[in-house]
């Protein structure tokens, strides 16, 4: 049997040149440590988790996705004391934590959750606690923030779908009492795009539900987002966009409307 040397020497060129490029996508990022794992199967509802427990000097490394490994391109901020082990430490001026995307969050979030543990005092202004980046007035298509007092606070959460906006907003009569008295508190906001609502909840306890009327699903598309962004705004060039002043931990993404007894698990067992 005739042995086609030529055939030989193209297919491990190609294989070659295959090892190469899988190496290089990797070089642009720290090496991996030991990062927090969460348990969650492949394809399911929790799509981006950051914990900031990271042990390293490496702020990248200490800031990193748990779901997909994912590192974020800029870490300027500092950690602390969490909830459960180290968080992250707000009061940097127009800095924040910034991501490229949440990973396949914004393609499948039809309903979902975005969880965090906060620890704040009372902001002498507006404050944002993320931001979902894209091209429009307020360079987000997502964002979340806080303002008001201890004795009247107020919570905000933006949805851009371009076309198509919502506010949702917890204040006045409906504001949720004790956010800004420096202790950890777990905020959860859930949609529900079978009822077109969205239910904030406090240390696992429901508040009012904000109604989208009659808008079922959310229609956010992949191709707007810009990038994520973890204490700070779209566009912290605005004077009123301010970064995140207070600490922040375990902040999960989940693409889907997770239930009484879900949101429960995640405060009672601090997660």
């Amino acid at each position: 049997m005739k042995i086609n040397k030529s055939f030989i020497k193209k297919a491990f060129g190609i294989a070659l040149i295959s090892l190469v490029f899988i190496g290089c996508q990797n070089m642009d990022r720290p090496e991996l440590g030991d990062y927090p794992k969460d348990a969650n199967a492949p394809g399911g509802p929790l799509k981006f988790y950051v914990a900031f427990d990271g042990a390293t000097t490496n702020s990248l490394m200490n800031a990193v996705d748990s779901v997909r490994a994912k590192f974020p391109t800029d870490n300027p901020l500092e950690f602390t004391e969490g909830i459960s082990g180290k968080a992250l430490k707000g009061g940097k001026p127009k800095l924040f934590v910034s991501y490229s995307k949440p990973n396949d969050f914004v393609a499948n979030s039809s309903s979902f959750t975005i969880a965090f543990w906060s620890k704040h005092g009372a902001p002498t202004q507006t404050e944002f606690a993320f931001s979902l980046l894209a091209d429009n007035w307020a360079k987000a298509n997502m964002f979340c923030l806080f303002e008001g007092s201890v004795a009247n606070p107020t919570i905000k959460f933006f949805v851009d779908e371009q076309p198509g906006d919502k506010w949702f907003e917890w204040l006045g009569t409906e504001k949720v009492p004790g956010i800004y008295d420096g202790q950890w508190h777990h905020l959860a906001f859930v949609y529900d795009g079978l009822t077109s609502g969205m239910t904030l909840y406090k240390d696992g306890v429901a508040f009012a539900t904000k109604k989208w009327t009659n808008h079922g699903n959310m229609k956010l598309k992949e191709a707007n987002v810009l990038g994520f962004r973890i204490g700070g705004s779209g566009n912290p060039a605005e004077g009123w966009m301010n970064s995140w002043t207070g600490d922040l931990d375990q902040f999960r993404m989940y693409t889907s409307a997770l239930t009484v007894a879900e949101i429960n698990n995640l405060y009672t067992k601090k997660k």
